[in-house]
């Protein structure tokens, strides 16, 4: 997580941006601001130009004063707003008109400063102050033994899950290599991606590979050492399910899983990634040397 001084110096920027709404000049016509309920924000608009004040999702409720919603009863701002959305428009009706109106969203009250005025801000988008997790969205995230068992568990049973229960695999993206499979052949050894699951909130991505042994004898890794290179980057697993082998000639089913960065950061990896996957193998023993009892006299006479 980012130190909480980092945070601070988050929500410090976020009110001197809504303060900037007030003193600039000259506006830009289209602006973001931070939602902050102990700033008001002064927003000028015009006569001839209608203003938009967007929300992130539907707002509660207004209450302002010299404002009318039909036109017909006085006032000095002219407001349309839809019961149960996230945005309102208002424009001025005379010169040098200012009022104020309230909003209430997310069960906080949000203070606005209506001016008329010849340079207006036509679209105002307020965005959420970000949480202390979210300043820290560049560290990945800590995920325990047992959670990254479980992501396991739901990438393999994921065709059930998406059947029968949809809902628990909704933020689950997932993809396949059905006509371009991305095989690592390592000349006696293939490992083909066959399926990759990205679980962002955990910032995890869990990989159906195959490895497919060429050799006749058994081909034996370390089952912890998988590792997964996207471009220059090389990423070591978090968890693996494998038994460290492959009969010859023969083809295994392997799950594992990388998480964040060696680093400690987020990965943010694609599923459009090229990638390749890694694994220690372990050399087999040479073969070997039996020496017959006629060998063996004739090399202590020192005979050919």
């Amino acid at each position: 997580m980012k130190p909480l001084a980092n945070f601070l110096m988050s929500i410090a920027a976020a009110t001197a941006m809504s303060a900037s709404v007030a003193s600039a000049e000259s506006p830009r016509p289209i602006q973001q601001v931070w939602l902050d309920d102990r700033v008001a924000v002064s927003l000028p608009v015009a006569t001839n130009r209608v203003t938009t004040v967007s929300f992130p999702s539907p707002i509660e409720a207004i209450d302002g004063a010299g404002v009318t919603v039909d036109g017909k009863t006085p006032g000095q701002f002219q407001l349309a707003h839809t019961k149960g959305s996230a945005f309102l428009s208002v424009r001025a009706l005379v010169a040098r008109a200012s009022a104020n109106i309230n909003i209430r969203w997310n069960d906080r009250t949000y203070v606005f400063q209506l001016i008329e005025s010849n340079a207006p801000v036509l679209s105002l988008n307020m965005t959420a102050l970000p949480t202390p997790e979210e300043a820290g969205a560049g560290h990945a995230p800590e995920v325990s033994p047992l959670k990254l068992l479980s992501l396991l568990d739901k990438a393999k049973a994921f065709p059930l899950l998406k059947s029968q229960q949809p809902e628990s695999v909704a933020d689950v993206a997932f993809t396949t290599y059905d006509g371009k499979p991305l095989v690592c052949d390592f000349n006696d050894y293939q490992i083909q991606i066959e399926q990759t699951f990205r679980f962002n909130a955990e910032d995890t991505m869990v990989f159906r590979v195959a490895i497919t042994n060429e050799t006749d004898a058994p081909f034996l890794y370390q089952p912890d050492s998988f590792a997964l290179r996207a471009g220059n980057r090389l990423y070591p697993q978090s968890i693996s399910d494998s038994d460290g082998q492959v009969a010859p000639k023969g083809r295994s089913i392997v799950y594992f899983a990388i998480t964040g960065t060696p680093d400690g950061g987020r990965n943010e990896l694609s599923l459009k990634n090229q990638f390749t996957v890694l694994v220690n193998r372990f050399l087999p023993p040479p073969p070997a040397i039996t020496v017959t009892n006629t060998e063996a006299i004739s090399a202590a006479k020192g005979q050919p």
